[in-house]
């Protein structure tokens, strides 16, 4: 007979398959939750097609789900394969159901989408709801632009889903930065499953970097990071331009352009690049987080995670949001702004190659992140561990054990 089971299991769910800020939100947490408890196990359910670039700790692994890609319409497409996205997506539902039947877990923490991708998860939640394993939704700090979030979330009935299916929200960041369900009609029994956690403080080993990055990088740079890359030309089109308009800008730059920037724009970048004598340019580094650590300055986006590595390694950043699909970046660039954490190129002068220019030359000389106190910014991964270790130190018991139970 199967006995009690000695060793949890936490089984994560990342829906995305295009950039890299929910599969790398992931893998922190991951690893983080593996730290902090030796007799622990996590899964990560994911669409990226780029999951096995990185490396991943002891007691992690991951399954990759078929890939989809998001149009500029909002419609959804099979990523690598040539069958509709309704076969795609079922396909999807049928793996990660089958998948959380089998591995059992005592939690699974949803990444952003309390459904999933239209709507793939709801099998699993009801299968695991029934098993009484805990569930967890994890919001990044800011979702999008409150009215554009009500719109969204009414057409994927995510406020009933918040209620019916999850014991917990935990929203990596904090209150007084930003309220990820600002301007939603949040019914208050919802509103006390919300946990904040502070953010997601990250860390960098020693990387073995390549010998030619290691020698960009001996001198000091700054770094430039797009993100995935896919959205990322204006700010990579800008940074260039400045250097080609002012050469003798104090510090070097190194230019990561991220694995979905498209490859006729990665090519005329790279061109460009080479033509800048205080300008270097890689396609992608898998350990991004050894660059922002080694950097003088970050010039970026402002995703969550980019926000997340200029706090943990306190480094001076100046953000260039994006402001479509979604004003995430916008909101929290402004906000981070306001309390001093870093500097923003606002979208009247975004353009401008002077502005850029001027902007990479303060960032020489401007104030690191920790010159605003904040109590708390970057407690979310002791947090993190902390609320799960509270639910998985609960009593349940595994379906393993059940099931020997029952043939008796």
């Amino acid at each position: 007979m199967a006995g009690p089971r000695h060793h949890k299991r936490v089984l994560i769910y990342s829906h995305d398959s295009f950039g890299l800020g929910h599969l790398r939100r992931c893998r922190a947490i991951a690893h983080s939750l593996v730290d902090a408890d030796p007799a622990l196990s996590v899964l990560i359910l994911s669409g990226s097609p780029i999951i096995g670039s990185f490396d991943f700790r002891s007691r992690v692994d991951f399954v990759r789900v078929p890939g989809v890609i998001k149009l500029r319409n909002g419609e959804y497409v099979s990523l690598n394969l040539h069958i509709d996205i309704e076969e795609t997506l079922a396909m999807r539902s049928s793996i990660i159901r089958h998948t959380a039947d089998i591995f059992d877990p005592d939690m699974l923490i949803v990444d952003k989408e309390p459904l999933g991708l239209r709507g793939e998860v709801r099998d699993t939640l009801e299968l695991l709801q029934c098993r009484r394993a805990t569930v967890i939704l994890g919001l990044r700090d800011v979702m999008d632009d409150p009215e554009a979030l009500e719109s969204e979330w009414e057409r994927k009935h995510a406020l009933p889903a918040l209620a019916e299916y999850y014991d917990e929200i935990w929203v990596y960041g904090l209150p007084q930065i930003c309220d990820p369900l600002a301007g939603l009609n949040v019914p208050a029994s919802v509103r006390r499953k919300m946990v904040y956690t502070g953010y997601l403080r990250r860390t960098a080993n020693d990387a073995v970097l390549t010998p030619d990055l290691q020698q960009i990088i001996e001198k000091p740079f700054l770094l430039v990071t797009p993100g995935g890359g896919g959205d990322g030309d204006e700010l990579v089109d800008m940074v260039l331009a400045a250097y080609e308009q002012d050469p003798d800008i104090p510090l070097p730059a190194l230019i990561v352009f991220g694995p979905f920037m498209a490859p006729e724009q990665r090519v005329g970048f790279a061109a460009r690049a080479a033509r800048l004598q205080r300008v270097h340019a890689i396609t992608f580094s898998a350990r991004l987080e050894a660059l922002i650590a080694r950097a003088v300055g970050v010039v970026a986006m402002g995703g969550y995670n980019t926000f997340c590595e200029i706090l943990s390694f306190d480094k001076p950043a100046l953000i260039m949001p994006r402001i479509a699909p979604r004003l995430e970046q916008h909101i929290r660039a402004a906000r981070a702004a306001e309390l001093g954490l870093l500097a923003m190129l606002p979208e009247t002068r975004s353009r401008d190659p002077q502005a850029m220019a001027t902007a990479l030359r303060r960032l020489v000389n401007q104030p690191p992140p920790s010159s605003a106190v904040i109590p708390g910014l970057l407690d979310g991964m002791l947090n993190v561990n902390r609320l799960a270790k509270k639910w998985l130190d609960r009593d349940r018991i595994p379906q393993l054990v059940m099931r020997a139970r029952a043939s008796q």
